[in-house]
């Protein structure tokens, strides 16, 4: 007795040991606690239920993420509160604030309570002796209970043995409905619940004629309190009422979806896998109609040659008539009662009919010519185009967004390569060539005339540039053409050969015609920097530059001042499908100065000489013979300016013929004109001033008057 008693004090005096290493109250940190959820208050020492051996305090809760309010009492009044240590279950949303009554509030948000297994409150002194933060030293264990339910809409009560039926099964926590997945054995109605995409399903597949009923018996992860306040994870069972029917027609799995029509399936038929539909009849020939009554079209015979191993039957298939799965099923019959249904697809073989082309641009149409890089799209019409496995030969087929796709018609995207070596770009289906392809063709567009350099003197111009006359001060040599060939053609963008047509024309100062040539067929090949470079050239090619003067019968080194030669160039439309191109180029032998002889009339001229005082005396008609200078204007072509300067010979008063006419003399004479510029007037009247020397007299003299200007 003595040693018992020595061992309880041992025992108590290890336990005080542990106490103090572990720096544990011997009095609880809390008064009360509860929490508050919704319109109902749960308290410690209230609502508690002992779980394994410890007890806890339960609560309802109605979501995952459930809000609490917490309410605690601190068993020493006056001093601060306990902490809360963190946990991953919940968060305190903001700390305990202190009521008049010394009570403390806090709000928790849980997290995940149908997940989470085990969720306690550990609470611990403010601060230990020290001043430091103390262990957790007491942990209020909670036991979240919720109510779950389930239910499921019957859109029929019917059942057909041997075929499975699918419910929607909805709930207010489906994550605490545990499924098994698994089925139930050797009832009239078998069932199983899955969970699928977020939702709860519940699959039944009867095996009894009959009434029957369904008690679905889930199980939940968070329990509920039953009638007598018991914890149970069994969910309220789910009851639902069917009716049991004897089987429909059965639906047997071709394992072909696809069969061709064709004299070979019509006569000697196809070897065909079938689901075994259990009552087929080996050796035997079943038809095969559209529809479920007595009289249909024969669609195709079905004669059963032997069982498989996989639950499929070996048949010899022959179809006489087209059908496609979307016009509806297929009866597989006996005599004229329907015994089961298939689906498949009975097409004839895929064929083109008709092929058609868009070009960039352009409209569809039956041009099926294409050049070295060029996209277009190609569309295929005939029948059964789907069972195809069309290519392009020597071509690239480019992914595009169309939705053109189906049994009559195919569009597709269609690129030859630049580096194609290929004439004609045959349509295969899978090995097997078609009659239809497509024609390849070097680009022949006409391109701008950009390219076309010419030289009259003053250095090579593109073409284009030269708009308006062109007026030259110079004698043009020759008009030399060339070809920047290397222009013509760009990665990508292909013109071709240019077919170019040139018409020259030359006209004098008057605008009569002198000269006039058509050069036809000047073909302009592009150059090496043409990616199809190789496959341009030939004899016909322009090599070189090309000389106006080796066609013109009058060269241009031969041409008067004023004179025009006027030059078009245009691209053959014989050539081309769209429209071309045209360039005028008018190149104008400019003078700035014309000299003459000019023969005028000069009458009443105010001589005046300088050895004789006044004013001096006015002539009769004279006669004035001279070499003059004409300027013209120089932002005109051919116009001549109203002034003019000359040197030669006046006879004053030739026209005096008395025998005692006075004052005839003959002198030299420097005499600048001011005459009206009329075009094309034969008689004028300008103004002279000028002087000179009177040979008979031997004085010098000035003079200044009218007179009458004649031309032919």
């Amino acid at each position: 007795m003595l040693k018992k008693y020595w061992l309880l004090i041992a025992l108590l005096l290890a336990a005080t040991g542990v106490q103090a290493q572990g720096s544990a109250p011997t009095t609880p940190l809390l008064r009360s606690l509860s929490l508050t959820l919704d319109t109902v208050r749960y308290s410690l020492g209230e609502q508690m239920l002992t779980v394994a051996g410890e007890p806890r305090l339960y609560f309802y809760y109605h979501n995952d993420d459930q809000v609490a309010e917490l309410r605690l009492v601190p068993s020493q009044p006056g001093g601060r509160p306990p902490r809360l240590l963190p946990s991953p279950d919940f968060v305190l949303q903001d700390s305990l604030i202190a009521g008049p009554t010394g009570e403390y509030r806090g709000t928790l948000h849980f997290r995940n309570l149908t997940g989470a297994p085990f969720v306690r409150l550990a609470f611990a002194p403010a601060v230990d002796s020290a001043g430091q933060p103390a262990r957790a030293q007491q942990i209020v264990s909670l036991l979240p209970l919720t109510r779950t339910t389930l239910d499921a809409r019957l859109t029929t009560s019917e059942l057909f043995i041997g075929e499975e039926k699918v419910l929607e099964v909805s709930t207010n926590n489906i994550a605490n409905v545990r499924v098994p997945n698994e089925w139930t054995k050797n009832q009239d109605i078998d069932y199983k619940l899955t969970r699928e995409k977020n939702g709860l399903f519940l699959h039944l597949v009867p095996n009894t004629l009959g009434a029957h009923t369904v008690i679905v018996r889930a199980q939940s992860e968070r329990p509920r309190l039953d009638g007598a306040g018991r914890l149970t994870y069994q969910l309220p069972p789910l009851r639902l009422d069917f009716q049991v029917k004897a089987s429909r027609l059965r639906f047997l799995t071709a394992e072909r979806k696809d069969v061709t029509y064709d004299e070979a399936g019509r006569s000697q038929g196809i070897e065909f896998v079938l689901d075994d539909g259990h009552n087929f009849d080996l050796r035997r020939t079943y038809r095969i109609e559209a529809q479920q009554e007595p009289g249909g079209a024969l669609i195709a015979e079905l004669f059963t040659r032997s069982y498989l191993s996989n639950d499929r039957v070996l048949c010899q298939l022959r179809v006489y008539n087209i059908h496609r799965q979307a016009d509806g099923y297929l009866y597989i019959k006996e005599g004229d009662v329907a015994k089961y249904i298939t689906n498949f697809d009975i097409t004839p073989r895929p064929r083109i009919a008709n092929i058609s082309v868009l070009h960039r641009g352009g409209d569809w149409g039956g041009n099926t010519t294409i050049n070295p890089g060029e996209t277009v799209d190609v569309r295929i019409e005939g029948e059964s185009l789907l069972k195809g496995r069309y290519h392009f030969d020597g071509a690239n087929i480019i992914p595009s967004d169309s939705s053109t796709r189906s049994e009559k018609a195919l569009i597709y995207r269609v690129q030859v390569p630049l580096s194609s070596v290929r004439k004609r770009i045959a349509i295969f289906d899978g090995s097997n060539p078609t009659d239809f392809g497509l024609s390849v063709k070097e680009a022949q567009r006409p391109h701008p005339l950009n390219f076309v350099q010419v030289n009259y003197g003053d250095g090579p111009h593109p073409a284009t540039q030269l708009n308006g006359p062109v007026l030259y001060d110079q004698t043009i040599s020759d008009v030399v053409f060339s070809f920047n060939t290397n222009a013509i053609d760009e990665s990508g963008n292909l013109y071709g050969r240019q077919y170019l047509t040139m018409d020259v024309r030359t006209v004098d100062d008057k605008g009569n015609l002198i000269d006039q040539r058509t050069v036809d067929q000047l073909v302009i090949c592009p150059g090496e920097a043409s990616p199809r470079y190789a496959y341009y050239q030939g004899n016909d090619c322009q090599v070189g530059n090309f000389s106006l003067n080796n066609i013109l019968g009058r060269k241009t080194y031969d041409l008067d001042a004023w004179y025009r030669i006027i030059i078009n160039i245009r691209t053959d439309a014989r050539q081309y499908a769209t429209k071309g191109y045209s360039q005028q180029i008018e190149l104008v032998l400019r003078r700035h100065v014309s000299f003459d002889i000019s023969v005028s009339f000069p009458a009443g001229l105010l001589l005046k000489s300088t050895q004789e005082p006044g004013y001096g005396s006015f002539s009769g008609i004279s006669l004035a013979t001279l070499a003059q200078l004409s300027f013209y204007a120089p932002d005109r072509i051919n116009r001549l300016r109203p002034y003019k300067v000359g040197a030669g010979f006046v006879a004053l008063n030739a026209f005096n013929l008395s025998p005692d006419a006075t004052g005839r003399d003959l002198g030299v004479v420097v005499i600048g004109s001011v005459t009206p510029v009329r075009p094309n007037a034969k008689l004028t009247f300008p103004l002279y001033l000028g002087g000179g020397y009177r040979l008979s007299k031997g004085d010098w003299f000035f003079l200044l008057g009218p007179g009458i200007g004649v031309s032919l």
